[in-house]
């Protein structure tokens, strides 16, 4: 998904996947002359592809052109040839047909698994493959940079390649059947900051061509002729979202401080180099989580240290003088690759998971650490443990680090010697041991998303236990409060990453409870900067004082809202 309200009409963009292809028995002599074909048209899309990732590269950056390159690392897989190879010289049918029976084998293999992000990469095998049947059976299809005016794009499968080569500025928003919120046309519409709602299934086959459309990014809805009141409705919702966006793109600039005189640094959560526009764009402080698992969810090799070193430059260099916290690989869990995935792991929230991995593939993490440290040099560099449960696992990951310094060292790799190392606080027992933890650390953040699910016991993914996921739950705020009096007590910083950060009311309450710095999604830093500058830091105390003496969330929401709600509310 990608957030923000669209309004326009349908474009139905119709990808030919099931157009049909040719099929016809060939001789022996033959299968040479289809080899040589089909050959000659993988060259061609061997081009096309590499047009495309240097102009991927050009405009939205290093990690996105990756996506190409593995399209282009696909094409030269030799078990695929020889694959191919042999069901020609055995089948003895056409070499169109071939190729889109392989496809077809594939898609079905990938679609059996059980991890959503490699069943998303059918959609990268469709993408070549469509090229390759293109060429082969000289086809032009409509190109979407050819667009004349605005619409709101409707496909069954909108393909990377569509997304990089469309007309953006004539695409208001995107409705796909296919797709999750990890597939490139979410990550590439994220991006390009354009609103999109994936994964409906059979929109394409309902919608029709200048239907009028609703897209709403932030709910996940899609509206399809709406009447009168309802067309009123979000049209005026929509100015309500640009008048405040105005609004607080003139707060973006102004530091997080409140009217007597308290400052509390306001950062950014981002997950791919291309998002450090927006950090500047909305006002944050720096970076206070960068996400690395992006680079490792790409189709293809696991990335290299080299690839990784690029990609954390880039950021570091785009955002001089604000600190950049780049947090080691937190794979696993509800985010799984084929590398990790682990059959019959039983529960997998509770398993072999983020630094629990990293400290059992040595090689993977060191090339990742030594990457980090590499980059360093180029800006305000923080490196940060996820999922840390206490001190003799912290002990553990920081010896690693040390080797992987001494072996930066060895190859005359310089490094910021004085790296600050931090902790992630994520589950109940590194919070419970956060004095001894802040000892080694330089500083702590505390990641609510997992610190609420392992505390309450509740998964976030269940809608059916999905209401008893609760911020203000007397046991997450009095850890909270605890992790920042341990922290301060050793005269380090805390802060918070969460989604709780993100919130303006929950931004008050942290701000009482004596929390440091807050991150969030770029778009959310205004808003609650905006909530910060609205209150004093005595009131803030006050009610949080107030907040950890109620023996339920409700009756914290109702003190936060009598509060501080009707200045929220005015804006």
């Amino acid at each position: 998904m990608s957030s923000g309200i669209s309004l326009g009409p349908a474009f139905v963009f119709h990808d030919d996947e099931e157009s049909a292809i040719p099929r016809y028995s060939i001789t022996e002599k033959e299968t040479d002359g289809e080899w040589q074909r089909l050959q000659a048209a993988i060259e061609k899309t061997k081009n096309d592809i590499s047009v495309l990732r240097d102009r991927t590269v050009q405009e939205t950056g290093l990690e996105n052109g990756a996506i190409f390159e593995a399209h282009l690392m696909m094409l030269d897989d030799p078990d695929v040839q020889e694959s191919m190879e042999h069901a020609l010289k055995t089948s003895l049918l056409n070499i169109e047909w071939i190729v889109h029976q392989h496809e077809q084998s594939l898609v079905k293999r990938l679609e059996s698994l059980s991890d959503p992000l490699l069943k998303e990469r059918s959609l990268d095998i469709h993408d070549i493959t469509r090229r390759i049947l293109d060429h082969l059976m000289f086809k032009e299809r409509f190109s979407l940079a050819d667009l004349s005016h605005d619409i709101i794009l409707v496909s069954r499968n909108l393909l990377p390649s569509d997304m990089i080569s469309m007309d953006r500025k004539h695409v208001l928003g995107i409705v796909m059947d296919a797709g999750g919120k990890t597939s490139h046309t979410a990550i590439l519409a994220r991006a390009f900051e354009i609103p999109a709602v994936l994964g409906l299934g059979g929109a394409s086959k309902l919608v029709k061509y200048g239907d009028k459309l609703i897209v709403d990014g932030n709910s996940g809805e899609v509206i399809v002729e709406p009447d009168k009141p309802t067309m009123e409705y979000f049209e005026k919702l929509k100015a309500e979202v640009l008048k405040r966006d105005k609004f607080y793109s003139s707060v973006a600039e102004l530091p997080a401080k409140t009217s007597d005189g308290k400052e509390i640094l306001v950062k950014a959560n981002i997950e791919v180099p291309e998002e450090t526009d927006s950090v500047l764009r909305h006002g944050a402080a720096g970076v206070g989580l960068f996400r690395s698992e992006f680079l490792f969810m790409q189709p293809g090799l696991m990335p290299s240290e080299e690839a990784q070193f690029k990609a954390y430059k880039k950021v570091l260099a785009a955002l001089p003088g604000k600190a950049v916290t780049i947090r080691t690989l937190d794979l696993g869990g509800d985010k799984l690759i084929k590398e990790i995935a682990q059959e019959g792991e039983k529960n997998p929230l509770l398993g072999w998971r983020a630094i629990r991995y990293c400290l059992s593939d040595r090689v993977l993490f060191k090339n990742q650490l030594r990457a980090i440290l590499r980059a360093s040099i180029y800006g305000e560099a923080r490196l940060m443990f996820p999922m840390i449960s206490g001190p003799e696992e912290l002990d553990a990951t920081l010896a690693i680090l040390e080797e992987a310094k001494e072996e930066c060292r060895k190859k005359g790799q310089a490094f910021k010697e004085d790296l600050p190392v931090g902790i992630m606080i994520e589950v109940p027992s590194a919070a419970m041991t956060a004095d001894i933890l802040a000892e080694k650390a330089s500083f702590m953040s505390i990641g609510t998303n997992d610190l609420i699910q392992y505390t309450i016991a509740v998964d976030r993914g269940n809608e059916k236990v999905a209401y008893l996921y609760e911020p203000y739950h007397p046991a997450i705020l009095r850890l909270i409060k605890k992790v920042v009096d341990d922290g301060h007590g050793a005269g380090i910083p805390v802060s918070m990453c969460g989604e709780m950060a993100s919130d303006p009311m929950s931004a008050i309450l942290l701000l009482g409870l004596g929390m440091d710095e807050l991150s969030m999604s770029a778009v959310s830093v205004p808003s609650v900067k905006h909530a910060l500058r609205s209150v004093n830091l005595k009131e803030a105390e006050e009610a949080a004082v107030m907040a950890l003496k109620c023996k339920s969330h409700k009756m914290v929401e109702a003190i936060l809202k009598s509060k501080f709600g009707d200045r929220l509310d005015s804006i």
